[in-house]
């Protein structure tokens, strides 16, 4: 058997954003991470802004316990 050795070029291609792709993708991103926050961290189902029901502390209740949110 005869060993190949290939040789790959260590050149990488940067990746390159327009400015305002960019800011709206860091706008979204912050969004969305606030939005789990508020349901992880925040949301009690009493004072629940979206609605008088238990049903989003519910559905994150092990993850508020793991992440050290009191909710009891």
């Amino acid at each position: 058997m005869s060993s190949v050795s290939v040789h790959y070029p260590s050149v990488s291609i940067p990746v390159v954003l327009p400015a305002t792709k960019a800011v709206l993708l860091l706008a979204g991103t912050l969004f969305l991470a606030l939005l789990v926050y508020y349901f992880v961290g925040v949301d009690q189902g009493a004072t629940s802004v979206f609605g008088n029901d238990m049903h989003g502390h519910e559905f994150v209740h092990d993850a508020r316990h793991f992440l050290g949110f009191p909710c009891h």
